[in-house]
């Protein structure tokens, strides 16, 4: 009886420290900071972008987007903000939806987090995903689209380094959320705070932490994530690109 009492406990705790299995979301703790991290394998789960409905319309949020997964006789057991965007919810950079994009790739510097060069797309191209640089993206994809992609800036680690600007000292505290993608292609990292953080600190979760060679930051202020497995649904602002987890 006291070990039945007791089991239920003890998972609890376990599960919140992030050693007991949750799923593919799980919360953690890297350098005292909590952080909620999401893993998916592209060989079994279909990772997809949305941004519009059938109307033309952006889903802006989690439960519109469920509603028509579940329309389609899907399930949506996860999603996230992917990307920035304008007031009427354009994307900022490219964005790619079943091949078609509703959006170029932008190639110079600019102004905010975005310009902050370089920056980067995460992208999904049959059972593979990355995040390339934006010029390496350019010249990857030069013959033919990925299947989806989201440009989004900066870039939190490059080829296993920092983003050379990113400071350790940063006093920018905002929660965030990002990406980032094993080096074989197929284990995607979706990863929101769960308190501010500065840039590097953020940077080194997907580094050091999750052995991720390149991740892409996704926004700050704005991001929110749904997890219903966690009874998590957050609402806001409308979003733009929306990045989802589909099971059948």
């Amino acid at each position: 009886m006291i070990r039945r009492l007791l089991l239920p406990a003890l998972m609890a705790v376990l599960a919140a420290c992030g050693e007991a299995p949750a799923g593919p979301c799980q919360t953690r703790t890297f350098e005292n900071l909590p952080y909620l991290v999401c893993t998916f394998d592209t060989a079994e789960d279909d990772i997809r972008l949305f941004l519009r409905d059938e109307t033309g319309a952006p889903y802006g949020q989690f439960d519109r987007l469920a509603n028509h997964v579940a329309s389609q006789g899907g399930h949506l057991i996860f999603a996230m903000n992917a990307g920035m965007y304008h007031d009427d919810r354009r994307p900022v950079g490219l964005y790619i939806e079943e091949g078609e994009a509703e959006m170029g790739l932008v190639r110079s510097a600019g102004p905010g987090n975005f310009g902050m060069l370089p920056n980067g797309v995460f992208w999904i191209d049959g059972d593979t995903a990355g995040v390339s640089e934006t010029l390496a993206f350019d010249e990857q994809f030069k013959d033919a689209p990925p299947r989806f992609a989201t440009q989004s800036g900066p870039m939190l680690v490059i080829k296993g380094e920092l983003h050379p600007a990113l400071n350790p000292d940063g006093t920018s505290l905002r929660r965030r959320n990002g990406v980032g993608v094993s080096a074989d292609g197929h284990k995607v990292f979706f990863v929101i705070s769960e308190v501010p953080v500065n840039f590097h600190s953020f940077a080194r979760l997907f580094r050091d932490e999750l052995d991720a060679p390149d991740a892409l930051y996704l926004d700050g202020a704005v991001s929110k994530v749904y997890v219903p497995a966690m009874e998590r649904s957050e609402s806001g602002l409308d979003m733009g690109p929306i990045v989802g987890v589909i099971r059948k």
